[in-house]
């Protein structure tokens, strides 16, 4: 390479590592070629400078030995202030051969990876850049000593409720890792800087003695104020006079059909059911009437909002249980995860309570055909999953007028493969007949309902279930019991490709007696002398998965779609398999941006996204969900560039908001989730920012959609 080519790389490499680099932002790291790697701490990885420019990049090589291979970068002084910042941010470049997913954690002392820290994660597809950001959840000066539970996210003002907190003026170092990698992956990051400028929010004037109760009628936090806040059962009702007014205004875009499909673009053949096809070198999604459809939806069209109540009496200001117009609002709802955890425990649902005030002891219909013609005037076309079927066959019951295009749910039984784990469950074994029995006894039960109706556009089966690595599920079978189906289908293949035991101990380094010593053994193997086998059950394993229930999906609900099982943490092998078998691969993609996502299996397939989502805190909820922004309009800005990038992307057909209303204050009962979420707040007010966005986008996304 010459003088002017070195040159050349080196100012590129500086243009690089300088991107987004603010004026005003403190540099605590940066890696030019006189930095000393030598006084790093590093776990299963290896450090060394790239490039020659004055702020370099490091590149870390990253092994999978470790649960976290990382690095650790400590302040000289002993701590940084970095009370004046909002973030800590560096560029990250991935230069590895397969995705990588890289964090960086801030620490306080006494950090653990929970107490004491922050952390977040980027998502980077090899050769792809980003910044990663960690913005800094802080604690409140003279926070309140009082105790509360059963929640993701708390009141600023509590100490030591909330656990992803830390103090920016101590900050004694922050770390850079790969979360439980399944194999190597190598990337660069640029400079490390803190910067944005922190503007502390008005402490709310309450004392511990005084914080009780924190909870309105209206299921609102009490000690702050915010614009769209409930203050009485008069502006409550007032909201919905407004709003049925610019509902009338603004009925929907006037170029869709009846489906919310493309009116003025090009005919295709009408089936009279959805279904996929690729035009001008783009997937869609093509309605019963042939025209071209792309699926702009929000999941959870329903009243759900349900919060325990169970020790938490004195929480609550006047509580509207005990009234007997809100009797149908309590329930009892069993918790996975948090605080209640394997109890089933009383709850009160205060935004159905709101729906009650605002509408009447009649509300349900009306707000049924309500929530079809806002999606309509807010420019969405897909009632999307998790929603209620009273909503989305509505119409077709002879309580509303308008229809909207829904996704149906399907979830289903059997014998789970023991020794697998999940966050949400063990995976199912899928080579025992009781798999394909109930798979097929839940789709028959879809007859006359969702199968067979054109207004439905096909069907998610399963969430976010337990995929793993690339070798999980085979491991999973071998540390089941010896009755697990699962586990003697995958002795039967090593034996036809082995025929003696000995073989497959030569090949794994194992020392099994006989074939029947390794049925009843529940021990994993190393995964690198194994490897091969591992990988082709997990692939049959996964192919079986889904061709039992497309099949399944196809005998009951043949010209409809089948929509997959909304991936969140799936690896290639899983993908693969469900390219060969769903018409639409989906996955729940949290993170601001799917512009340039590569479907992992590079595999030509339509993709829809399941979930996601963006939460602020200015709007008095205590958690912003898993993408966290700093206001609604940050919230509303994001939202428009996130389905934007969709709908630049060949393979999207469609995305998936999560959820339409905000999950309750005080956390749900299942796992303690208390976000930010909602379309609407629990007191069925929409968030105007957000809505404003959707307009813009649903309104305009087909012509958007078709530019070259």
């Amino acid at each position: 390479m010459t003088t002017a080519q070195l040159l050349w790389v080196g100012l590129l490499l500086l243009a690089w590592a300088s991107a987004a680099i603010a004026l005003g932002d403190e540099i605590l790291y940066d890696f030019g070629k006189d930095f000393d790697v030598s006084k790093l701490a590093a776990t299963d990885v290896k450090v060394s400078v790239a490039g020659t420019s004055a702020a370099g990049a490091l590149r870390i090589a990253s092994g999978h030995k470790n649960e976290w291979p990382g690095v650790t970068f400590k302040s000289a002084q002993g701590h940084w202030d970095l009370s004046k910042f909002e973030h800590l941010a560096l560029n990250v470049k991935n230069t590895g051969a397969n995705k990588a997913t890289v964090c960086c954690r801030v620490d306080n002392p006494g950090a653990d990876g929970i107490n004491n820290c922050n952390t977040e994660s980027l998502a980077l597809q090899p050769d792809e850049s980003g910044t990663l950001k960690v913005v800094f959840k802080r604690r409140a000066p003279g926070a309140l000593d009082v105790k509360l539970f059963g929640m993701r996210g708390y009141p600023e003002i509590v100490r030591g409720s909330s656990s992803g907190t830390i103090d920016p003026a101590n900050v004694t170092q922050f770390l850079i890792f790969v979360p439980k990698p399944a194999e190597d992956h190598l990337f660069e990051i640029g400079p490390v800087r803190a910067g944005g400028s922190y503007t502390p929010p008005p402490a709310p004037v309450v004392e511990a003695k005084s914080f009780f109760p924190f909870i309105d009628i209206f299921g609102q936090y009490m000690h702050v104020d915010w614009p769209g806040k409930t203050h009485s059962l008069d502006e409550l009702k007032g909201h919905a006079e407004t709003e049925a007014a610019e509902l009338k205004a603004r009925p929907g875009p006037e170029h869709w059909d009846q489906y919310g499909g493309w009116k003025d673009g090009p005919a295709l053949e009408a089936t009279g059911f959805f279904r996929v096809a690729k035009h001008d070198g783009k997937w869609w999604l093509v309605d019963p009437d042939g025209k071209l459809f792309w699926s702009h939806g929000v999941d959870c069209v329903n009243s759900h909002a349900s919060t325990p109540i169970e020790e938490r009496k004195e929480w609550f200001k006047d509580f509207p249980g005990d009234q007997p117009e809100f009797k149908s609002c309590l329930s009892k709802e069993y918790a996975l995860h948090g605080y209640y955890k394997g109890r089933t425990v009383q709850c009160f649902n205060f935004g159905q309570a709101n729906l009650i005030r605002k509408y009447g002891p009649d509300w349900r219909p009306l707000v049924a055909e309500i929530a079809h013609r806002r999606l309509r005037s807010w420019g969405m076309n897909t009632i999307a999953n998790w929603s209620d079927s009273y909503v989305y066959f509505a119409a077709k019951e002879g309580r509303g007028g308008l229809r909207t295009p829904y996704t149906a749910t399907v979830y289903f039984g059997g014998k789970l493969l023991e020794g697998s784990e999940g966050y949400w469950g063990k995976f199912r074994d899928v080579f025992d007949p009781d798999f394909k029995a109930q798979i097929s006894k839940e789709m028959a039960k879809q007859k006359g309902k969702t199968a067979g109706d054109p207004w439905c556009l096909g069907f998610f089966v399963d969430n976010e279930i337990a995929w793993g690595d690339d070798t999980s599920l085979a491991v999973a079978a071998l540390q089941s019991p010896p009755e697990q189906a699962a586990k003697k289908v995958f002795i039967e293949d090593l034996k036809a490709r082995y025929g003696g035991i000995e073989k497959l101990n030569a090949a794994w380094g194992t020392q099994h007696a006989s074939w029947d010593s390794l049925l009843q053994a529940r021990l994993a193997p190393d995964k690198r002398k194994a490897g091969e086998d591992l990988h082709a059950f997990y692939s049959k394993t996964a192919e079986e998965y889904f061709k039992v229930i497309r099949d399944a999906v196809k005998e009951i609900a043949p010209r409809q779609l089948y929509l997959g099982c909304r991936f969140a943490w799936v690896n290639d092998r899983a993908v693969e398999a469900a390219a060969k078998y769903c018409d639409v691969v989906s996955y729940n993609l949290y993170r601001k941006s799917i512009a340039d996502f590569r479907c992992p299996a590079k595999a030509d397939v339509p993709l829809m996204v399941g979930e996601f989502h963006f939460g602020a805190l200015d709007r008095g909820m205590f958690h912003t969900g898993l993408v966290a922004l700093k206001s609604q309009q940050e919230r509303a800005d994001t939202y428009r560039d996130y389905v934007q990038g969709a709908l630049r992307h060949a393979q999207f057909v469609g995305t998936h908001w999560f959820q339409y209303r905000d999950e309750a204050t005080t956390g749900r009962p299942y796992d303690e989730e208390n976000y930010q979420i909602g379309l609407v707040d629990n007191a069925d007010t929409p968030y105007s920012e957000t809505i404003a966005a959707l307009r813009e986008v649903g309104y305009g996304m087909y012509e958007y959609r078709s530019r070259k």
